[in-house]
């Protein structure tokens, strides 16, 4: 799903309702975590941290934007100690804001460098690749396009699915306007709007591509290999192309982690995302359902997925990615 159909309102969750114990037999205390990444997936890596730690974590679930521009509004004022996405456009809007602390250097060095921003304020713990699906019925491999922004030429016209109102359609929307500049990505969008038929989620988009309603539809990599581990009950028809090259297409996506400057428990806090982005928690995004990719070190992901890698996926800082003026673009072109 995207994060559209999730809301914040009464999605209150907690982990270690239990009392955790440290080392030392104390409560350690409890983080308020605003969390927009997959409730699955984040409670899956954290299921160990309370017992092995001692604190507890309370989570209050809700998209990107909702969480990013809550956290803006409440500003120092804010309760949030960590804030996770799952795309990081808009934990980098929580920096800019100056509402980030510094994360350990130890943290940082857990994760390559391309999964993090230049400003050391957060970091990614997981990514997804940006994908094409297409219907092998309607076109031939040979015949797809070179690159993403072709899919805005006249032959495109009514082949094209896109869920232009979700976050991950707008991350990918952000790497093209960081690589290509504003003018191109505005063409490339205005090219979209006359091409493209909207969806309202990333499933729904392989859906229109399985079913044949769509030659090919803009993703990310791990709906379609979630469903194909259901047996291609959404998705049977469907396949994957990956551009490489460094193509806008070959976007990686990260899901950010970072740490409330307004924390008045920043020391639990920061141990928080140094175990996300550890080798255990890592480990247990690989070995989980959610098909997306571990960014830590030495970590492999699921045998299933393409190794990250060898994707060619463009050089992209995520703290370069710019979710207001993407906002701004997309409605001027009639995409949002």
């Amino acid at each position: 799903m995207t994060t559209l159909g999730r809301s914040i309102a009464g999605i209150v969750s907690l982990l270690g309702l239990a009392t955790g114990l440290t080392a030392c037999g104390s409560d350690a205390g409890t983080l308020t975590v605003y969390s927009a990444q997959h409730e699955s997936l984040v409670r899956a890596m954290l299921a160990d941290f309370t017992d092995e730690t001692g604190i507890k974590l309370e989570f209050r679930d809700a998209n990107d934007s909702e969480l990013a521009n809550q956290i803006v509004q409440e500003g120092k004022a804010s309760p949030a100690d960590v804030f996770l996405t799952e795309n990081s456009p808009a934990i980098d809007v929580v920096d800019k804001a100056g509402l980030l602390a510094p994360l350990d250097q130890k943290t940082l060095d857990q994760v390559g460098p391309q999964y993090r921003p230049s400003s050391g304020n957060w970091t990614g713990f997981a990514a997804r690749s940006t994908v094409l699906a297409y219907n092998p019925k309607l076109i031939d491999e040979a015949d797809l396009p070179a690159s993403i922004l072709d899919l805005a030429k006249p032959e495109w016209k009514n082949r094209v699915a896109i869920a232009s109102g979700g976050a991950d359609f707008q991350a990918i929307v952000s790497a093209v306007l960081s690589l290509e500049g504003a003018d191109a990505t505005r063409s490339w969008l205005e090219g979209l709007k006359a091409n493209a038929g909207i969806y309202q989620s990333n499933t729904a988009v392989m859906q229109a591509v399985d079913e044949g309603k769509s030659d090919v539809g803009v993703m990310y990599h791990y709906y379609w290999y979630r469903d194909q581990a259901e047996h291609g009950l959404v998705g049977d028809d469907a396949k994957l192309h990956f551009f490489g090259h460094q193509d806008p297409g070959a976007f990686i996506s990260v899901s950010g982690a970072g740490v409330l400057a307004s924390s008045d428990q920043k020391k639990e806090a920061q141990r928080l995302v140094a175990y996300l982005t550890a080798p255990e928690a890592q480990r247990k995004l690989a070995e989980s359902d959610a098909l997306e990719y571990a960014v830590g070190n030495g970590v492999a992901s699921a045998k299933v997925l393409p190794p990250l890698a060898g994707l060619d996926a463009p050089d992209v800082d995520p703290g370069s990615l710019n979710a207001p003026e993407v906002t701004q673009l997309m409605q001027d072109v009639g995409l949002l």
